[in-house]
């Protein structure tokens, strides 16, 4: 049996239909415990990564656990998963963690999470991606209002990654020991800047994009509008513009992991046009 937290996020669904269809026996934990879109056999169950004691009882014969980072409840959990008998985490943690930078929001609570599991006792493998594709998503009210679109850190090329890839690589980590011990750095298959991503969604949607970068102060006060804490905005500040993270490299991780190429970005774009319409 395994355990995947975040199972209706990007990553976490992936993981789950790819145990599934792997014949393994899974155990889906989200905040609403729904079992819609969970494949056939998956068992769903609520539970808060904050509030450890409503994911207790779901460790229950599980063998192999995929985290999500940034929880309250974590350390409880991980002495909780380890009194259960689970031999394996999976972290999902980001890229920037390697960066080991404290003072950066997001860095940090990745950090955070990483020194939890080590803590543990419990075998471990760490997955560190780069941006995920699915991030275009949250510029698709511009696409389907009109053909300009306005991006932000428009000179950051990064090498964003389907989280399908993700959770492949999570997937091996989960079932075999020969990844223990390990931080895997994923990419995708090619640096791109924001205005090359426009043009390919353009094209998998048969229409002419075209992309205006922001100024760094509209990004500011868009990202504030948005709710997002001034810490993390100083954090992606950090990463895109003083250049404290490079995500601009292509790394093998996925092809040498799965045994194939990580999938493009225009097939992401194929694959979520609806999304756009």
């Amino acid at each position: 049996m395994f355990l995947v937290t975040g199972a209706t996020g990007n990553v976490g669904a992936e993981l789950v239909r790819a145990l599934a269809e792997s014949g393994e026996r899974v155990r889906a934990v989200s905040r609403s415990g729904r079992s819609e879109g969970l494949p056939a056999g998956v068992e769903a169950v609520a539970g808060d990564l904050n509030r450890p004691e409503t994911v207790r009882a779901a460790l229950d014969g599980v063998r192999g656990l995929f985290l999500m980072p940034g929880y309250g409840g974590q350390r409880q959990i991980l002495a909780d998963a380890r009194t259960a008998g689970v031999r394996r985490v999976v972290l999902l943690s980001g890229l920037s963690a390697g960066t080991g930078d404290r003072d950066n929001a997001v860095a940090g609570y990745l950090l955070d999470a990483e020194d939890a599991v080590r803590d543990s006792g419990l075998a471990w493998t760490f997955v560190h991606p780069t941006s995920f594709m699915t991030n275009a998503l949250r510029l698709a009210d511009q696409i389907r209002d009109g053909d300009t679109v306005r991006v932000p850190f428009p000179d950051a090329r990064t090498t964003d990654i389907d989280p399908y890839d993700i959770a492949q690589v999570a997937l091996r980590a989960l079932l075999s020991d020969e990844f223990a011990g390990r931080v895997l750095e994923v990419t995708g298959p090619e640096a791109l800047l924001p205005a090359d991503r426009v043009r390919i969604r353009g094209a998998a949607l048969g229409r002419e994009l075209r992309a205006v970068g922001l100024e760094h102060e509209e990004t500011r006060a868009e990202m504030g509008a948005a709710g997002v804490p001034k810490p993390y905005v100083d954090a992606f500040f950090g990463f895109f513009v003083d250049g404290t993270l490079d995500e601009s490299v292509v790394l093998p991780t996925v092809e040498l992991v799965t045994g194939r190429a990580p999938r493009t970005f225009a097939r992401w774009a194929r694959d979520h046009m609806d999304a756009f319409r």
